[in-house]
C-alpha cells in the first residue's frame, strides 16, 4: 500500500505538469486562431466599406512587413513577385544584363556594369541614362523600377533607349539577355611577390568553390601569405561559411554549433574534408559591416589562432536563417537559432528578444559579455561581434568629400574623364596631376553642393544651447564673431582636402575604365587596413606574437 501511494504521489506531478503543458498549448492555439479570425473578419470588412478600392496583395504585404518588423531585421516574407530576388540572393544568378542601376529624381544611371555580362558586351557604359525599356518611356511610369523591366528569359532581347554624355542623339541598344552570375569573389590577385589577396564580398552558393580556385590560382603565382578582405560583407548560407573555415582549419575540428527552439534542429558542424593549407599565414581585414557568415569566417580563424584579423569590430549578427516554404509559392526566412564558434561564444550584439518600451532594442552590454579564449589562451569575449586583434580607426571623410559622393559629382566627372580620354593607364599606376585635378575644381563651378562642416555643426548645437537657456543675448556677437572665422569657403576647402578627394577621384574614374577590378586595384595605395596587413607582413616576429595568449 505504502509502495503503491508513494508511486502515486511520485506520478501526480508528473501527470499535473502535463495537464498545465496542455492547456497552455491549447490556450496559445486558441489566441491564434481567435486573432487570425479578427484580422480575417476585419479584412473582409475593409474589402467591402472602405472608400476606396484596397489592393490586398500590397496590404496584407504591408501588414506581414509590420508584424515581422517587430521581431527582428532577418525573419523576411518573400511574395510570390519577390522569389527572384530571394533566389538571386541565395544563388547569385538571375537572369538580366548585369548592370546596376541608380534610380534618383527621375532618372535612371547605370552605375555599374558586371564583366562578362550582356551588358558589357552590348557596350553600356557607366553614367549612360536609360529613356526607355522596349520603348516604355520610364519617365512615364511612377515609381518605376527597372530592374525589373531589364530582366527576363535567357536569350531574350531587351532594347535600350539610353542618353550618353558628349552624344546628343539618345542611342538604342539591343541587349541580349543571359544568366547573370554575380561574383562571391570580385578580385583575387597577387600584391607583391610574396602576399596574394582575396576580395571576399558574398556567401551564396559558389562562395567556397570560388575561394578555393583562387587560392590555389594565387598559390601557383608564388603566394606565400594571404590577406582574405572580408569587409563590406552581408554574410550569406551557413555551409558555405563552413566550407570556408575548412580552407584552412583541418577536417574534424568544430566550425560552429547552432542553438535553437527546436532541439531536433540543434547541431555541430565540422570541417568535413582536408584543409587546403593549414600553415599559410592569414590576416583577414573586418568592418563593421562584416556580418553573419563572414563573422563565422573571422571568427574561427582567430578561435584556432589560424590568423590575425585587422580592421574594425564586426557587425554581431549571430543569428541562424532558415528558409520555410509557404502556400502559393511564398517563403519566409525566419530565425530559428544562434550560432556560436569553437570558443563557445555567441557574437550576437543586439538583444532583440527584450525591447525598450518605446519598441527599440539595445545592445548586449559590456558587463554581460563573457570571457572566452581561443585555442592558444588569448581572451576573446561574446555578444559584441568579432573584435580584430589590430584595431583601425574606421575611415571617416570629410563634409565636402561626402557631399561630393552623395551628389554623385564625383561620378559625373569620371562620366566626362572618360568620354574626353579614351585610354588611362593601368590601375594600380594611375593617378590625376595637380593641372587635372584644378580642372576638376573649376567643374565644379556652379554646381549644387552644399555641406556642414563638423566645427559648424558644434556651433549650431552651442547656439542651439545657448538660446535654449536663454543665456544666447550675452554671447551673441562672440558667436557671430566665430561663425564668420569658422564658416568653410568651398574653394579653400577643396585645396584643404585635396589629398583625401582626389584618391576618391582616381578611384572614381578607374572604375569607368577597368571595372570593380579596377575600382580594388586603385585603393591599394591608399586603404589603410590594407597597409597595416603589408606592414604587419614585414615583421612577422609581430605577427606571432598577436596569436600567443598574454603572459
Amino acid at each position: 500500500m505504502k509502495k503503491y501511494l508513494r508511486t502515486l504521489w511520485l506520478a501526480i506531478p508528473v501527470v499535473a505538469g502535463l495537464a498545465f503543458f496542455s492547456f497552455k498549448q491549447d490556450d496559445r492555439l486558441f489566441e491564434i486562431a481567435r486573432n487570425l479570425d479578427i484580422y480575417a473578419t476585419l479584412f473582409k470588412e475593409l474589402n467591402s466599406y472602405y472608400v476606396d478600392e484596397v489592393n490586398p496583395n500590397k496590404l496584407i504585404k504591408i501588414s506581414i512587413d509590420g508584424m515581422l518588423k517587430n521581431l527582428d531585421p532577418y525573419t523576411v516574407y518573400y511574395a510570390e513577385d519577390d522569389i527572384e530576388d530571394y533566389m538571386t540572393m541565395t544563388t547569385g544568378k538571375y537572369n538580366g544584363i548585369g548592370a546596376l542601376v541608380n534610380s534618383a529624381d527621375n532618372k535612371h544611371i547605370i552605375m555599374m556594369v558586371y564583366e562578362d555580362t550582356p551588358a558589357q558586351k552590348a557596350g553600356l557604359q557607366l553614367g549612360d541614362e536609360i529613356l526607355k525599356i522596349d520603348g516604355i518611356d520610364l519617365s512615364t511610369l511612377a515609381d518605376s523600377d527597372p530592374g525589373k523591366l531589364l530582366r527576363g528569359q535567357t536569350n531574350s532581347s531587351v532594347k535600350l533607349t539610353i542618353k550618353r554624355y558628349g552624344i546628343q542623339k539618345p542611342l538604342e541598344i539591343p541587349v541580349s539577355r543571359d544568366v547573370v552570375k554575380v561574383t562571391n569573389v570580385p578580385y583575387y590577385g597577387m600584391i607583391n611577390d610574396e602576399v596574394g589577396y582575396i576580395d571576399l564580398k558574398d556567401f551564396t552558393a559558389t562562395a567556397s568553390r570560388e575561394v578555393r580556385n583562387s587560392f590555389q590560382e594565387l598559390k601557383g603565382k608564388g603566394m606565400k601569405k594571404l590577406i582574405l578582405d572580408l569587409r563590406e560583407n552581408p554574410g550569406g548560407l551557413l555551409n558555405m561559411a563552413i566550407e570556408i573555415s575548412n580552407v584552412f582549419i583541418p577536417k574534424g575540428e568544430e566550425i560552429v554549433s547552432t542553438k535553437g527552439k527546436v532541439t531536433e534542429w540543434n547541431k555541430t558542424y565540422s570541417a568535413y574534408n582536408p584543409a587546403l593549407d593549414t600553415e599559410i599565414p592569414i590576416v583577414v581585414l573586418t568592418n563593421n559591416r562584416s556580418a553573419s557568415a563572414a563573422e563565422i569566417v573571422s571568427g574561427v580563424i582567430q578561435d584556432y589562432d589560424r590568423g590575425v584579423l585587422i580592421g574594425q569590430r564586426t557587425y554581431g549578427k549571430g543569428l541562424v536563417q532558415t528558409t520555410r516554404d509557404l502556400s502559393y509559392n511564398t517563403k519566409m526566412k525566419i530565425t530559428t537559432a544562434k550560432y556560436y564558434i569553437p570558443s563557445g561564444r555567441c557574437i550576437q550584439a543586439i538583444d532583440y528578444s527584450h525591447r525598450n518600451d518605446d519598441g527599440s532594442v539595445g545592445k548586449v552590454p559590456d558587463s554581460l559579455m563573457t570571457a572566452f579564449k581561443t585555442r592558444n589562451g588569448r581572451v576573446v569575449y561574446d555578444g559584441g561581434g568579432v573584435l580584430p586583434d589590430i584595431l583601425t580607426e574606421k575611415e571617416a571623410y570629410s563634409a565636402l568629400a561626402t557631399t561630393l559622393m552623395r551628389k554623385r559629382l564625383l561620378f559625373d566627372y569620371a562620366v566626362k574623364y572618360h568620354s574626353e580620354h579614351p585610354t588611362i593607364k593601368p590601375a594600380r599606376e594611375f593617378a590625376l596631376s595637380d593641372a587635372d585635378y584644378q580642372d576638376f575644381v573649376k567643374w565644379l563651378n556652379g554646381k549644387e553642393y552644399n555641406y556642414t562642416t563638423q566645427v559648424e555643426r558644434d556651433l549650431n548645437e552651442l547656439e542651439a544651447s545657448a538660446n535654449k537657456e536663454k543665456s544666447i543675448g550675452s554671447i551673441q556677437e562672440q558667436l557671430k564673431a566665430l561663425r564668420a572665422k569658422l564658416s568653410h569657403n568651398k574653394d579653400n576647402d577643396l585645396q584643404l582636402r585635396k589629398s583625401e578627394i582626389k584618391a576618391l577621384l582616381e578611384d572614381e574614374i578607374v572604375k569607368h575604365y577597368y571595372l570593380e577590378r579596377g575600382m580594388k586595384e586603385a585603393s591599394f595605395n591608399h586603404d589603410p587596413e590594407m597597409k597595416a596587413a603589408l606592414e604587419l607582413y614585414k615583421d612577422m616576429n609581430r605577427y606571432n606574437e598577436l596569436l600567443k595568449a598574454k603572459k
